[in-house]
């Protein structure tokens, strides 16, 4: 009988991205991290588990973002540089805040708002979905512009939801292209990293290889 062939990882561009921009930013603890499943970034020496996810917001700027490239070229102003790059790559994160790749539109099309993406993140660590780590980290994608205070009071819904959990994350990750939220969930405080283009053009073509 024929074995069953394993699961092969290290091929999504969006975890590829989340480990480059950990690494860079973060720290450099995080080079070992291998991408595996539930969660989707894994270092099982350090004891450490990242899940990577998207969120989105509902509403109709968002939906139209979602299908310029269905009709050719992106209504909003970009750069011919980035055109060719998101039509010859298929991915549009890590080069325009508003653009979306054709490989990348099932990603963003399945996204959920960013309330319930931690609501059913918080159940699942929680219950032993992605295991027992050391350290927990939630690394969300997000296609919407957060100010502080939205950062600081979904920190606080976090708390609130994880407080008796005996599973939980303690660190969550909010990137959005030009900056990095990084909260820290036992100290319930977060800080914010400024990402420029150059920074986001390397994340951008490592990812793709």
């Amino acid at each position: 009988m024929k074995e069953a062939a394993k699961p092969k990882y290290d091929t999504t561009f969006f975890e590829r991205y989340a480990r480059i921009s950990l690494i860079d930013l973060v720290d450099r603890r995080f080079s070992g991290l291998k991408n595996c499943d539930r969660p989707d970034l894994q270092d099982a020496q350090l004891g450490i588990g990242i899940e990577v996810t998207r969120a989105i917001r509902e509403d109709k700027d968002v939906a139209h973002a979602l299908i310029n490239e269905m009709v050719g070229r992106p209504v909003m102003e970009v750069s011919e540089d980035d055109w060719i790059d998101m039509t010859r790559n298929g991915y549009g994160y890590g080069i325009n805040d508003r653009l979306i790749g054709q490989k990348e539109y099932e990603y963003w099309a399945a996204a959920m708002p960013l309330q319930r993406i931690i609501e059913n993140k918080v159940r699942k660590v929680s219950g032993g979905f992605y295991g027992d780590f050391q350290i927990f980290g939630l690394y969300i994608f997000l296609k919407e512009k957060l100010s502080a205070e939205t950062v600081r009071s979904t920190l606080q819904y976090t708390s609130k939801l994880q407080k008796n959990n005996g599973l939980k994350y303690d660190f969550i990750y909010l990137s959005q292209i030009r900056e990095m939220f990084v909260c820290d969930m036992k100290e319930l405080n977060f800080s914010m990293i400024d990402i420029n283009k150059e920074q986001c053009r390397e994340f951008y073509r490592e990812a793709i290889r």
